[in-house]
């Protein structure tokens, strides 16, 4: 389970998360959805540990990691897997380099071993015999799968989706949204997905959380979302209300 309470986080004078609190069960796919520049892109850091908040706290199976020491938490982060929105993949190394990255960093697999989890782990998101291209052969569409699949070689428990179908056109967004869920079903991984895509977000979640003004304003599956009476929620789904949703 991730809990998060009382969360903020501020650039200069720009607060961009403010008190943010947030329940994520395990098992789940919660998808956090808002406008760009809302800071999805900010509370995954976060959770990553990749910035520190100003205030709040993150727990992680009940372990508060914003209290824990620089190793301790980098070891904690090992539980999780992120595909960034841009894939971020090291345009100097192969594919089969990409994905091997953590593996070769964090484990202690043999070399033979190693390249078969690559192997293994590009056939998953559906990439076979690409292990030798560079970055700049492949489409928006496969370097996300890369990116996905280094992340999940290392058989992550959480999986931390940054804009997922940004980038790419509908069919090969849509072939993410499936990925992300047969990876629920086949890794059975507690899964955080930001995107402002209502499309995407209503197919992958098990609930949804509204970030709006620096808080979550709305939690609801995408049914709830759909029949919600909450202004900001209608606004960003469809322009009107139909029904209640949980809001503070």
């Amino acid at each position: 389970m991730i809990r998060i309470v009382d969360l903020s986080k501020s650039f200069g004078a720009k607060r961009v998360l403010d008190g943010l609190s947030l329940e994520i069960e395990t098992g789940e796919t919660m998808v956090i959805i808002g406008q760009s520049g809302s800071g999805k892109s900010v509370l995954l850091k976060l959770l990553i540990g990749i910035l520190t908040p100003d205030c709040g706290e993150i727990f992680i199976d009940g372990t508060n990691a914003t209290a824990l020491a620089r190793d301790e938490r980098q070891r904690l982060t090992r539980k999780f897997g992120m595909l960034f929105q841009g894939a971020a993949l090291f345009d100097s190394m192969t594919v089969a380099q990409n994905v091997a990255f953590g593996l070769e960093r964090y484990s202690d697999l043999t070399r033979a071993k190693v390249r078969a989890k690559v192997t293994e782990s590009l056939e998953l998101v559906g990439l076979r015999g690409v292990e030798h291209l560079m970055p700049f052969e492949l489409s928006g569409g496969m370097k996300k799968r890369v990116g996905l699949a280094r992340a999940i070689a290392y058989a992550p428990e959480i999986m931390l989706y940054d804009e997922p179908s940004t980038g790419i056109d509908p069919i090969r967004a849509d072939a993410i949204n499936e990925l992300i869920l047969m990876l629920k079903r086949e890794m059975r991984v507690t899964s955080v997905v930001i995107t402002h895509d209502i499309t995407s977000a209503s197919k992958v979640a098990d609930r949804m959380a509204m970030l709006y003004l620096g808080r979550i304003i709305a939690v609801g599956t995408p049914d709830e979302f759909r029949r919600s009476s909450n202004a900001v929620v209608q606004q960003f789904i469809h322009g009107r209300a139909e029904g209640p949703i949980k809001t503070w």
